[in-house]
């Protein structure tokens, strides 16, 4: 089964859309802040939530109950297609539906091997993975940079690293980020 979570008028062939709206009239419509979702357990064995997850979870704990959602209907090796604006972003920034940050240093938080690893090592990243009994991993990240950033690096005014630098740095380098995630089960 594959499902398009928060679709809106993005609906895709082949997958079950939902969408809190019936606007655009997905096959199911369910509030993604409601628990819990109406799919079985590990039923789902590709989602795509593509500007979606920065309109949910304001609210910590409903946060950490989104990602406890998305882990219990994932499938054994499920991947989570998710692409979101940059948080450093005027496409973040001006929306006011935007109640949330995603990166793929906060998702990171819920990969229990990342939660082990920081132990051993004594960091302080809060080990979600473990709080929460959910287990992802990062298997793919891409940016897409603003136009001003993309023709510097195109034409060899910029280099990866500097674009890297950039992107740490400030404000505007980057549109979109998309994140694949790997439900480890």
């Amino acid at each position: 089964m594959k499902v398009n979570l928060g679709c809106g008028q993005n609906k895709l062939d082949g997958y079950i859309n939902v969408d809190k709206y019936d606007s655009f009239a997905p096959e199911i419509v369910w509030d993604l802040e409601s628990f819990p979702w109406p799919f079985e357990n590990d039923s789902v064995d590709e989602i795509v939530m593509r500007h979606c997850l920065e309109h949910l979870g304001a609210a910590v704990e409903t946060f950490l109950s989104i990602m406890k959602e998305l882990y219990r209907i994932c499938a054994p090796g499920a991947r989570i297609f998710i692409a979101v604006p940059h948080p450093r972003s005027d496409g973040f920034a001006g929306d006011p539906t935007h109640v949330r940050a995603i990166s793929p240093p906060i998702l990171s938080l819920f990969s229990k091997k990342n939660n082990h690893k920081w132990k051993e090592l004594g960091w302080p990243n809060t080990p979600l993975g473990v709080y929460t009994d959910v287990d992802f991993e990062i298997a793919e990240v891409d940016f897409a940079l603003t136009p001003h950033w993309a023709r510097q690096y195109q034409s060899g005014q910029m280099t990866r690293e500097g674009i890297d630098l950039a992107i740490g740095s400030y404000f505007n380098v980057v549109d979109e980020v998309k994140i694949t995630l790997v439900a480890c089960k």
